[in-house]
């Protein structure tokens, strides 16, 4: 019982975080916001963790590419990222996807992540399903969440253990 209460509150404490997280991302700039996306995904692991192999792309005249990150050291692959700061009840349509495909072709590119802070529209959602590029579509709730996970805009202020009794200490031997 005690643990399904703990477990409830730091369950209410992720929500809250998570909500005062995006509160927070809504507030950047979208050069900004673009950055948190590179830097998230190189926390991620992708780009092997290192800085050095995520980019983030100039802002007029990225061609629909806001990010690449190359996946190993001499850049035979990569991740393309396009990163999209909405308001909350401004969803991403059909028509940014299919842009964002189609600035992937440009590149030859067979790898994207779409991110933004608002949400993808059912149309969106099944284009992307259709497409022959693999792209992963990363909404604010999910954002905010894989920020909190991946330590990227949030930091431990305290740490608490909990102890049980240790059973096989006191198991006849």
């Amino acid at each position: 019982m005690f643990c399904a209460q703990i477990e409830q509150a730091l369950s209410q404490i992720a929500d809250v975080l998570a909500s005062e997280v995006f509160e927070a991302v809504l507030s950047l700039s979208p050069a900004r916001f673009e950055k948190l996306v590179v830097d998230l995904l190189i926390a991620m692991g992708y780009g092997g963790g290192d800085l050095e192999r995520g980019l983030q792309t100039n802002l007029s005249g990225d061609g629909g590419i806001d990010g690449i990150i190359n996946e190993d050291e001499l850049g035979l692959d990569a991740v393309y990222v396009q990163a999209k700061r909405y308001a909350p009840d401004n969803k991403v349509g059909r028509p940014a996807l299919n842009a964002f495909v189609g600035s992937l072709t440009g590149e030859g590119a067979t790898k994207g992540v779409f991110v933004t802070t608002s949400d993808f529209s059912r149309e969106a959602r099944d284009y992307v399903s259709r497409v022959q590029q693999r792209i992963v579509l990363i909404n604010g709730d999910r954002l905010a969440r894989l920020m909190i996970k991946h330590e990227v805009g949030v930091r431990a202020r305290r740490t608490y253990v909990l102890r049980s009794v240790d059973e096989d200490y006191f198991a006849d031997t």
